[in-house]
């Protein structure tokens, strides 16, 4: 399976719905609670000039009308390389943003 689909589905199973969007389009209409997740810069390990092993790195943003502080916890106990980069509330919602490595 696509790394990206194995994350999709870990992630709609966390938050136990199917509101997980990747990268997903202004025109989307969210429905929380919910988890935003896009492509980061990844990881790169280089030997003889070459690249021998690639990490994607995700920004994943969970979303939720209400402060939901198990979503930490969870996130950092379903995956081993993950931290939470930032925690902030904006337009009545509160956002709890991760830096992941999968």
């Amino acid at each position: 399976m696509d790394n990206r689909l194995e994350l999709q589905s870990k992630l709609e199973k966390l938050i136990g719905n199917k509101n997980v969007y990747f990268q997903p389009p202004a025109s989307i209409k969210l429905s929380y609670p919910c988890i935003i997740y896009s492509i980061g810069s990844g990881d790169a390990k280089h030997a003889d000039n070459k690249v021998y092993r690639y990490t994607y790195n995700y920004e994943v943003i969970f979303i939720s009308k209400k402060p939901t502080l198990s979503i930490i916890e969870q996130m950092m106990t379903e995956f081993e390389m993950c931290k939470l980069s930032r925690a902030y509330s904006s337009d009545n919602l509160n956002h709890y943003a991760f830096d992941l490595y999968y």
